[in-house]
C-alpha cells in the first residue's frame, strides 16, 4: 500500500531501523497519518562516516532524529574500545551537527550503564554518572555530544526487550528446552518493552513540536526486579517447565562488569510529557502474547 505523503506531515528520520526501538517504531508507524517515518540502517546509512551523515540528512531534511543505533556488544566493547567509541559517541556528535545544520532536533538514546550501579535508590537524571564499562562511558559521551548540541535530548532507558532481535527475554525462551538455568538475582533493574518506549517517543515528539527540552529523560516501565524475577515470570507466563536457579554475578565470568543497581527514576519524564507508564509484568505478558513472537 503506497502512502500519501502529505507536506504538513513531521517527517522523522529513525536510525538504527533494524534494531529493537527501531523495528517497533516501523511496526507502530503505520498508526499515526500526520507523521512521516523515514528509517535508516547500516546499509542507507554509515552514521561513522560525517560526510555521508551530513549528506543524507541535508537531503532528507527530517524534523526529528531519533537515534536508536548503537555499539550494544557491552563485552566486546572492553576490547573493541575504537569501534564502540566511533559508533556510540563520534556518530552521535556527527549526527547532532547535521541536525542542527537542517534545524532538526535530535532524540538520542542513551543507556543505564553510564550509572555504577552502587546506587540504592533508583537513579534521577542528574545523580552523578560513573561507568564501569568501556560500553557504558562511550554513551555517556555520546550523551555529552547530543545535550551540548543544543538541539539534543536524551532519553536512557534499561534492559530492554521486544518480539525483535536478540534479548533476554528471548535467551530464556530459547534455553527453556533445556529443562534447567542460572539466573543472576543479585543485578536489578526494570525490564523495558520497547513497543512502550516507541510509543513514548512519539508522543513525545508530538509535545516537543513547540517546545523541545534539551535535557536527559529516564524511561523504563514500571517496576523493579531482578534478572532471575524476569526469567521466573517469562516462564510462568509462557507455561513453560523449566527449574530455574538464582546465584550470584560472581558465578558468570564475563569482561565488561554490568551494574549491580540500574533502576530509573521515571518522575521527570511522566511529569514533563504526561506519561503513563505500564507495570512491567503487564507489558511482558502482552508482548508474549504477540505473534510476532514467534517470526522474529
Amino acid at each position: 500500500m503506497v502512502r500519501n505523503i502529505s507536506p504538513d506531515m513531521i517527517k522523522i528520520l529513525v536510525i538504527g531501523a533494524n534494531g529493537q526501538l527501531g523495528s517497533e517504531l516501523k511496526a507502530i508507524s503505520a498508526q499515526f497519518n500526520d507523521l512521516h517515518f523515514v528509517f535508516a540502517d547500516i546499509d542507507t546509512l554509515d552514521i561513522t562516516k560525517q560526510d555521508g551523515v551530513i549528506e543524507f540528512i541535508d537531503g532528507l531534511k527530517p524534523k526529528f532524529i531519533v537515534n536508536a543505533a548503537a555499539y550494544t556488544a557491552v563485552d566486546n566493547a572492553e576490547v573493541e574500545h575504537e569501534m564502540a567509541y566511533k559508533v556510540n559517541a563520534e556518530a552521535v556528535n556527527y549526527i547532532a551537527k547535521a541536525a542542527s545544520n537542517v534545524g532538526a532536533k535530535l532524540i538520542h538514546i542513551s543507556t543505564d550503564y553510564v550509572f555504577n550501579g552502587m546506587s540504592y535508590k533508583p537513579y534521577a537524571e542528574d545523580d552523578e554518572t560513573s561507568s564501569n564499562s568501556i560500553y557504558g562511558s562511550s554513551k555517556l559521551k555520546g550523551e555529552e555530544y547530543a545535550i551540548s548540541s543544543g538541539i539534543g535530548m536524551v532519553i536512557r532507558t534499561a534492559w530492554l526487550y521486544s518480539a525483535y532481535g536478540k534479548n533476554f527475554m528471548k535467551t530464556i525462551l530459547a534455553k527453556s528446552n533445556e529443562g534447567s538455568l542460572k539466573v543472576v538475582f543479585d543485578q536489578i533493574g526494570s525490564p523495558t518493552w520497547a513497543h512502550d518506549l516507541a510509543l513514548a517517543i512519539v508522543h513525545i515528539i508530538k509535545h516537543s513540536e513547540e517546545v523541545f527540552h534539551n535535557e536527559i529523560f529516564h524511561y523504563s516501565n514500571e517496576g523493579v526486579c531482578s534478572w532471575y524475577d524476569f526469567a521466573k515470570a517469562i516462564l510462568s507466563i509462557k507455561g513453560r517447565e523449566c527449574e530455574v536457579s538464582p546465584v550470584l554475578s560472581s558465578e558468570f565470568v564475563t569482561k565488561a562488569k554490568r551494574p549491580h543497581y540500574s533502576v530509573l527514576n521515571k518522575q521527570k519524564i511522566k511529569k514533563t510529557f504526561g506519561l503513563t507508564i505500564p507495570y512491567w509484568r503487564d507489558s511482558l505478558a502482552e508482548c508474549l502474547s504477540s505473534a510476532l513472537l514467534d517470526k522474529h
